[in-house]
């Protein structure tokens, strides 16, 4: 996982060990002692679209490119509740 300033750079779960609450618990961590309050998720990983929205993230907007300029949609993420 990585974090900066308010927001949620990086999250990556091993596949062996996904729905077994690790990242719940990295993420209730960022919100509780760090403040995080956004993230970015690329639109088609459905898995991590839903898994920001269960953790309370709703999408304020979406971008056609990435950071890097490709055409791979993103999805900018803002926490409502918690």
């Amino acid at each position: 996982m990585g974090v900066a300033d308010d927001k949620i750079e990086m999250l990556f779960i091993h596949p062996d060990v996904r729905g077994k609450g690790i990242g719940k618990i990295l993420v209730n961590y960022t919100l509780d002692q760090l403040g995080v309050k956004k993230v970015d998720v690329n639109e088609a990983n459905e898995q991590a679209v839903g898994f920001y929205q269960h953790a309370g993230f709703l999408t304020v907007s979406r971008s056609a490119l990435d950071s890097t300029g490709q055409p791979l949609p993103v999805l900018h993420m803002a926490l409502i509740t918690k």
